[in-house]
């Protein structure tokens, strides 16, 4: 029974995104662009170096190098191997989905067990500083300051995160062999690195254009995925389905005394995060302060659409979904209470305000953050393209090969 209401239920949606494509075309393609470009001028060139690279320091051994260096920090804090602190420093620096790309790569090295991989996707997916200071901060709400309030309450919360998820899993793990402890050492890390290398028989050459049709290949789908995320929210206000949903969301914010008016932004940040932050910032019900607060929950959250990247980055191995979408709820409510308590020491001290109460910002750190999006931008598509072209050339020469 329970399957048939999932085949009706998946069917249903289907049939709906598709008979909502063909009465609104316009729509669509408008939506379809918008998600097209984000992934085209910022999304590929910004993640693509940061793939190739952990999958060349993956295959040469130097994640286990910094695994066996880690390993007394990384236990203790998150109970997870050494080797997790790479995923969780590369999802930090670059944003979604690296964190998830890492940790699959990591368990299918056998570096990981099924629980250890559980506990680390769900605290290595968290948005990249330049997200957080240049398209929320500076794009959306004009005041870079908020983006130390924003990146204190997310990175602190994503912390907070892991150390809870550390118990996850425990009692399955005492039934199994427990590893036996050593101690770290550069001789022991350096020996782990040389034997890691040398188990792979791939060639350099070999090495490298794995890496790069590897990373390509995750960023099409993550491409992919953007786009429909873009066109589905799109689609679902067209409708009339989002404001019947977002009554229950208001009635949640009317409980926390957040103007109800948030409802829509936030559904829309559930469903992706740029668009429902830059709804946010738009909304004139609320003040500065509850506004901040939902954006930190929903970029706690990570929004359905990079979920479903990362559900389809794990599906391969038996990493499982549930403990991440957990852990997303744990830490957009961690983020959204942090942000209560910083706002004031980070934000109001630090911040002159005018009759209204809107921040004054810098205007001179706000048109460099601009400038830098801006060029950023206009080398990006240079970047995905010569990335796309390079990957052909590579699947080319391979099939005259073979």
């Amino acid at each position: 029974m329970k399957q048939k209401i999932k085949t009706i239920l998946l069917s249903g949606i289907t049939a709906f995104i598709a008979f909502s494509l063909i009465k609104y075309p316009d729509q669509s393609l408008e939506a379809s662009i918008r998600g097209l470009n984000m992934w085209w001028e910022i999304v590929f060139p910004s993640l693509l170096p940061f793939f190739i690279t952990a999958e060349l320091l993956i295959g040469f051994g130097f994640v286990k190098f910094i695994g066996v260096l880690c390993e007394p920090i990384m236990r203790p804090l998150f109970n997870v191997p050494g080797s997790g602190s790479f995923a969780w420093a590369m999802g930090m620096a670059s944003g979604y989905p690296t964190g998830a790309k890492i940790s699959a790569r990591l368990r299918e090295e056998g570096q990981l067990t099924q629980i250890e991989a559980e506990r680390l996707v769900s605290f290595t997916n968290a948005s990249s500083p330049l997200f957080i200071f240049g398209a929320v901060s500076v794009g959306f709400f004009y005041d870079v300051k908020l983006g130390v309030i924003l990146a204190s309450s997310h990175y602190i919360g994503n912390a907070m995160v892991g150390i809870c998820m550390r118990f996850y899993g425990r009692r399955a793990e005492m039934n199994s062999v427990k590893k036996e402890k050593q101690k770290a050492s550069i001789i022991r890390a350096f020996r782990e690195m040389h034997r890691t290398r040398l188990n792979d028989p791939r060639p350099f050459g070999k090495i490298v254009g794995d890496a790069v049709l590897n990373s390509i290949q995750t960023l099409v789908m993550v491409g992919g995925f953007i786009i429909l995320f873009s066109v589905f929210t799109k689609l679902i206000y067209i409708a009339g389905i989002s404001p019947i949903i977002a009554s229950f969301f208001q009635y949640i914010l009317h409980l926390l005394t957040i103007p109800a008016d948030l409802a829509l932004p936030l559904l829309s940040g559930l469903f992706e995060i740029t668009l429902g932050a830059s709804l946010i910032s738009q909304e004139e019900a609320a003040n500065l302060m509850e506004k901040v607060i939902v954006v930190s929950f929903i970029l706690g959250f990570n929004g359905l659409s990079v979920q479903a990247q990362v559900a389809s980055i794990i599906a391969p191995t038996d990493i499982r979904f549930a403990p991440y979408f957990f852990a997303r709820i744990l830490h957009g409510v961690f983020a959204a209470v942090l942000t209560v308590f910083f706002y004031t020491p980070l934000y109001l001290n630090r911040t002159s305000f005018d009759f209204k109460g809107v921040p004054v910002s810098n205007n001179v750190q706000e048109e460099s953050w601009l400038d830098f999006l801006f060029r950023f931008a206009e080398i990006g598509p240079v970047i995905t393209f010569a990335a796309l072209l390079t990957a052909m050339l590579i699947l080319l020469r391979r099939l005259r090969n073979a």
